[in-house]
């Protein structure tokens, strides 16, 4: 069975809580995929501690030895392809990548957002919400296109923006939801249940994981 799953490639630039999610979920002999490479852009970081400890191979690109966006990215496509990835989830990549790139894992990318896209794309997505005083905040799981934070949504979930809230608190509540999220998008992509029509997601069956799972496709 293992050779039926789905081999993924994870890229990381820092702690990796959301690809800890990815492992454990991934500790099920029945979820569809393997985690066969973490890499990361920065050396030292906790991501790769993560997957070391799991057993999964690693390695660092730094793209400070590259001249240049494009030629890092040519050098991370060749890398990814070569220890046989799949399929790409980026879990706190802080790089932007260039449109030759993302066209060549079209619809084989996909990123997590903390906030509800497309509202508050970039960064420091909990202080804005804070200060636009929004009710509802959360996170989205959706596929890559070459402009930031863009992308058929597969999977949001929501949580409350409560009195007192500060950019922290809301933040660790987001989080919580981005660990039942991730894992629940990659699954639906893997089963062959998420699919892009258009610019949008249609999934086939019920999505189960809890009632703050929203899937905002057709």
């Amino acid at each position: 069975m293992a050779d039926e799953k789905l081999k993924v490639g994870v890229l990381v630039s820092g702690r990796g809580s959301n690809l800890q999610a990815l492992i454990d979920a991934c500790a099920d002999p029945a979820y569809p995929v393997e985690i066969v490479h973490v890499l990361s852009n920065v050396a030292g970081v906790y991501a790769l501690e993560r997957a070391e400890k799991a057993g999964i191979p690693t390695s660092v690109l730094s793209h400070r030895d590259f001249d240049g966006r494009a030629a890092f990215d040519t050098a991370l496509d060749a890398h990814l392809r070569s220890v046989g990835v799949e399929f790409v989830c980026l879990a706190g990549f802080m790089r932007l990548l260039s449109e030759g790139f993302v066209a060549g894992w079209q619809d084989r990318m996909i990123n997590i957002h903390p906030s509800l896209l497309p509202s508050f794309k970039g960064l420091h997505t909990h202080e804005r919400a804070l200060d636009m005083g929004v009710k509802v905040h959360g996170c989205t799981v959706h596929f890559v296109r070459p402009a930031t934070d863009e992308g058929p949504i597969i999977v949001q979930a929501a949580v409350p923006v409560l009195s007192g809230d500060t950019p922290d608190t809301l933040g660790a509540r987001v989080l919580e939801q981005e660990h039942l999220a991730y894992p629940l998008a990659l699954r639906l992509v893997a089963e062959g249940r998420a699919k892009v029509v258009g610019n949008v997601v249609e999934i086939a069956g019920d999505i189960s994981g809890g009632a703050a799972l929203l899937n905002p496709g057709r």
